[in-house]
């Protein structure tokens, strides 16, 4: 079983400069897999605004998605479709092709995302869909990890580009003192902020994930 990750740029059209985009999001991927190195295959560009990549669990891949999603500049934002199951490769001479039930619903997963988007949950990011002959026993699990990215995304989606960042050093356990001084802000600055923020949760939330995947 493999977790299949498609990412693209909301809103990409609207981007002043697209290739400048494109470089954050390299840069934010080398930086993220530095810091957390969970990603068998880690996000990369394939076509137009969409990256693509792998991971061996879903606590990794939720893991790592968020640390990527607080660290981008808040003139970027992706949004991410991610599929359980068998992935296919098929090989055509020098390049090979991701294929398979885990890419089907990574698919499918990144356009509910859009659909969420223009409907019911316009700051959703986020959606896990199970591939076609995995174990239907996993739907109660997967429902439960749906509605913790629905509800990550919300707060994430109202922080700014700073308490991002503050979140950021939080999950890696850098304590405020330190990202104050990294800030140039005072201690009880970065507090207010990560609290105003509701950061407490995402720290929390993504310690109980990494937990059993940090290398």
């Amino acid at each position: 079983m493999t977790i299949a990750v498609i990412a693209d740029i909301v809103a990409s059209r609207q981007l002043a400069d697209r290739a400048a985009a494109q470089k954050r999001l390299a840069e934010t991927v080398d930086r993220v897999q530095r810091d957390l190195a969970v990603a068998a295959v880690p996000l990369s560009a394939v076509v137009g605004d969409e990256l693509q990549g792998e991971f061996s669990t879903l606590p990794a891949a939720m893991s790592w998605l968020l640390l990527f999603r607080l660290a981008l500049p808040d003139e970027v934002d992706c949004r991410f479709g991610i599929g359980i199951g068998e992935v296919r490769p098929i090989a055509l001479d020098d390049r090979t092709i991701p294929e398979g039930p885990a890419w089907w619903a990574a698919r499918a997963a990144i356009e509910h995302v859009e659909h969420l988007q223009q409907r019911a949950a316009p700051l959703a990011r986020t959606w896990i869909e199970l591939g076609e002959g995995e174990d239907a026993s996993m739907a109660d699990a997967l429902a439960l990890a749906n509605a913790y990215a629905l509800s990550r995304d919300q707060l994430v989606s109202g922080m700014s580009e700073r308490a991002r960042r503050l979140t950021y050093g939080r999950c890696l356990g850098r304590s405020q003192r330190r990202l104050a001084e990294s800030e140039g802000i005072t201690q009880s600055a970065v507090s207010q902020t990560l609290s105003a923020a509701g950061s407490a949760a995402i720290v929390e939330g993504f310690a109980a994930l990494s937990s059993g995947v940090r290398s």
